[in-house]
């Protein structure tokens, strides 16, 4: 058997007389999309920053790609990348200024390549001269997503990713993310989100009051229930749909970024 991508087994971790994990189990296989589900304040911010060394379990165990979280957190940062709630982008800098950064912090020849090829990936080419200042909320994301890929990470950890993003910003995150399972990443993604773990997720785990619930597949989480009674009923379409439909995918991202740019200038007027 291949060894998983990540691997955790009776994670507990307390914040005086809060248990906020109260002993963790679950495993990721490698290439994967492993979705953590559960409501704000069930501890999942708290396991991801486990798994990415920011924060010494109290009990247990865990690895990333077989290295161990406490004994070797230095490997285990050489393996993984970190995407948090919200874009830690600059925004005085372009697009294409940022990911240079990252690529110089991590020593990385030939930086600018990396940035442009990172830049084309995210389709973000047009918009890699601009300041991030101007950018839409769902090209920050993209820009941001894409800053943690420099350098090949064998594994992200995306906490929240779409906290915040309009329906059209949330379904371009989305698109990047089938993207990195499909060329071999391996991906953790908490989310609050039902309807993001059913789009996305290989395999989901319920995380309620510190403990996994339940952790198997959406057809497999299915099974839990009994069967519907089945009736015809005419579909009737979603809000989202409805939404998307109207405004057009290229006019939306138009719209967006011209609305974005013009609330920048405003702001940049009032402060002059």
């Amino acid at each position: 058997m291949t060894t998983p991508a990540i691997w955790v087994r009776g994670i507990e971790k307390s914040y005086k007389e809060l248990h906020v994990l109260r002993g963790v189990d679950f495993e990721v296989e490698k290439g994967s999309i492993f979705a953590l589900l559960g409501s704000n304040g069930a501890g999942k911010t708290t396991v991801v920053r486990i798994l990415s060394t920011l924060l010494k379990a109290d009990a247990g165990t865990a690895s990333v790609q077989g290295v161990d979280v406490a004994t070797d957190p230095l490997g285990v940062r050489e393996r993984i990348s970190l995407t948090g709630q919200f874009a830690a982008v600059d925004e005085i800098l372009t697009g294409r200024e940022n990911l240079v950064l990252v690529a110089k912090l991590r020593h990385l020849p030939e930086a600018g390549k990396v940035a442009d090829d990172l830049l084309a990936k995210f389709r973000l080419t047009d918009a890699g001269a601009r300041k991030v200042g101007t950018y839409s909320g769902g090209m920050r994301r993209r820009l941001d997503i894409a800053m943690s890929l420099v350098g090949h990470p064998e594994v992200i950890y995306l906490d929240e990713p779409t906290t915040g993003l309009d329906p059209e910003a949330r379904i371009e995150v989305w698109d990047v993310i089938r993207e990195l399972a499909n060329t071999g990443t391996t991906v953790l993604l908490t989310t609050q989100y039902l309807d993001e773990a059913e789009q996305l997720a290989d395999r989901i785990a319920i995380l309620h009051e510190g403990r996994i619930i339940a952790n198997d597949t959406l057809a497999g989480l299915k099974r839990l229930l009994p069967a519907a009674k089945v009736e015809y009923v005419e579909k009737q379409p979603t809000l989202e749909e409805i939404f998307l439909t109207l405004i057009g995918p290229s006019e939306s991202r138009s719209l967006s970024e011209r609305s974005e740019t013009k609330r920048s200038d405003e702001t940049r007027g009032t402060a002059a």
